[in-house]
């Protein structure tokens, strides 16, 4: 008997969700294809099954795909994708790219583009472009839908700074709840760099959050300045291109995506992996922030150099938590967590000088050798977590002795805590500046955003981070 195992469906929105879209199924396809599973033929078979059912559809040839048996030109997968972008670039390379690899592409007719952008204009995108081709975009949705023996949800990919990406993508967010009321939906959302790539990215990033809180199920972020430094101090990258960064973000997007078993029961693959990841991370509609780790993470080279052994890495990883690290390089070992027994005010105050990142729930993934013998107590410490969940809930681990992309032994974290306060509020912060002398309200107005929505958004912003401060 065939087990009927959920997929999900991937939208590309705008320049960055098509880019680092490509390079999720291109760390996936290179997974798929690994020779380095380091576990039993029957166990790979069963992975890469899981794993086509989630990601790819299969042209029809009756029975089930073997990925040995099968020469190239016979079978390629497609991506459960959408790609949408409000100019043809983008997705004309990112197509191609995909043909090109031989081994997977996406579907003929899946992809939509105008000839003009959203002028880095988060209402034009949402005001305008959003309502106009709305139906275009929600038709090439549901014919990826009916391909579908069960759907597990929506994964988006977007960026918060641009027009297209932040605009369009909270605008395609909502009408997928509208239309799909009962799947779950789960934005990636690529945070920009402090720095600044817009000068009005502060207002599309309190416009794009606020609307996705609205929608979404959960949230997963990742921070472009952090990935950066991976780049730089992990993987020895001399000239940091967008490609370097997104292969990052890519490749900590499979350690959690790609098949595991959940810790229910060990004969099979998790059914439903949004839904699993909704339940073990997002116990109340107010925290829905999501931040992901993984370790180890360095270059090619010095992977054939290293070994690694479990209570290391799980050491590493929970400081990591707890200190929010973003790398296993330069963490702060002074943090500790508070000790049992403190009054909630006690605790927060102590834990505001400490620096210490109190979570809500976290979910372990570990990929590769002996990963039965790796110890997850540190995790289930009590003092981790905020009082009002009680310790079961609170932890998640999946496991699979298939490791993931040449790592012999891999661990992933993905954690509904504080580690977004500080971003969300320096962001929150700066677009209030620009907002309180009206610079570049103007833009906004004459799309269709009204001030009275900026106010919603601040307000409604404000209340998250109220709510993460007082864990």
């Amino acid at each position: 008997m065939k087990q009927i195992r959920m997929s999900i469906i991937t939208i590309q929105l705008g320049q960055c969700g098509n880019q680092v879209g490509h390079e999720v199924f291109h760390a996936i396809c290179t997974d798929l294809h690994s020779t380095h599973g380091l576990c039993s033929r029957k166990e790979n078979d069963s992975y890469q099954a899981a794993c086509t059912e989630r990601f790819f559809s299969e042209e029809k040839h009756g029975g089930e795909i073997s990925w040995d048996a099968i020469p190239f030109p016979l079978f390629i997968p497609t991506a459960r994708a959408v790609l949408v972008d409000m100019e043809p670039k983008v997705i004309g390379q990112t197509v191609s790219m995909a043909s090109r690899s031989g081994s997977w592409k996406y579907g003929h007719r899946s992809h939509f583009c105008q000839k003009q952008g959203s002028g880095n204009n988060w209402a034009n995108g949402f005001c305008v472009h959003g309502p106009k081709h709305k139906e275009a975009i929600m038709n090439l949705v549901q014919k990826e839908v009916e391909k579908c023996d069960r759907l597990s949800g929506f994964l988006t990919i977007m960026s918060m700074a641009g027009g297209t990406g932040s605009g369009l993508g909270a605008f395609v967010t909502a009408s997928l709840r509208d239309a799909y009321p009962n799947s779950f939906l789960l934005n990636h959302v690529i945070w920009p760099y402090g720095t600044g790539e817009v000068i009005v990215q502060n207002y599309n990033s309190v416009l794009t959050l606020s609307h996705l809180y609205q929608f979404s199920d959960g949230l997963l972020v990742h921070e472009n300045d952090a990935i950066h430094k991976i780049c730089a101090q992990l993987m020895n990258i001399k000239q940091i291109s967008f490609q370097d960064v997104n292969r990052v973000i890519a490749h900590q997007l499979g350690t959690i995506f790609q098949p595991a078993y959940s810790s229910k029961g060990v004969t099979q693959y998790s059914r439903s992996p949004l839904g699993d990841l909704m339940e073990a991370l997002v116990p109340h509609p107010e925290f829905k922030m999501l931040g992901l780790r993984n370790i180890p993470q360095m270059s090619e080279n010095s992977l054939a150099y290293t070994t690694f052994a479990w209570p290391g890495l799980l050491k590493h990883l929970r400081q990591m938590l707890i200190a929010n690290a973003t790398m296993e390089e330069g963490i702060d070992w002074q943090v500790r967590p508070p000790l049992p027994g403190l009054a909630p005010s006690m605790k927060q105050s102590l834990n505001k000088m400490a620096r210490f990142n109190t979570s809500i729930a976290n979910l372990v993934t570990l990929r590769g050798k002996d990963v039965q013998s790796a110890d997850l107590g540190g995790f289930q410490d009590p003092a981790l977590y905020t009082s009002w969940l009680s310790a079961p809930d609170t932890l998640t681990a999946w496991k699979t002795p298939r490791a993931f992309n040449k790592y012999e032994k891999s661990a992933s974290l993905v954690s509904n805590s504080q580690f977004l306060l500080k971003p969300i509020d320096s962001v929150v912060g700066k677009a209030w500046k620009m907002f309180a002398s009206k610079a570049y309200v103007h833009q906004y107005t004459k799309f269709g955003i009204e001030e009275e929505d900026f106010l919603d958004c601040f307000t409604a912003l404000e209340q998250v981070i109220a709510s993460y401060a007082s864990l």
